[in-house]
């Protein structure tokens, strides 16, 4: 089974150049999940989470 492909997008609170960055975004196969991962070890794969909990997790973020 494939997973559908990932619009990544780098945290802009990530310090700049220094590769410790977090990468969100939503996937691409028209679904509205999101996936979150480690720039540094991307091949260790992403969480992935369902609207509403992403939607609960900015809202507690923004807080």
């Amino acid at each position: 089974m494939t997973e559908a492909p990932v619009a990544w997008h780098i945290s802009t609170y990530s310090a700049n150049g220094s590769g410790a960055c977090v990468e969100a975004g939503p996937f691409t196969d028209g679904s509205t999940a999101f996936a979150v991962r480690d720039s540094q070890h991307r091949s260790l794969g992403h969480l992935t989470f369902t609207h509403d909990e992403w939607a609960a997790f900015l809202a507690g973020a923004t807080t």
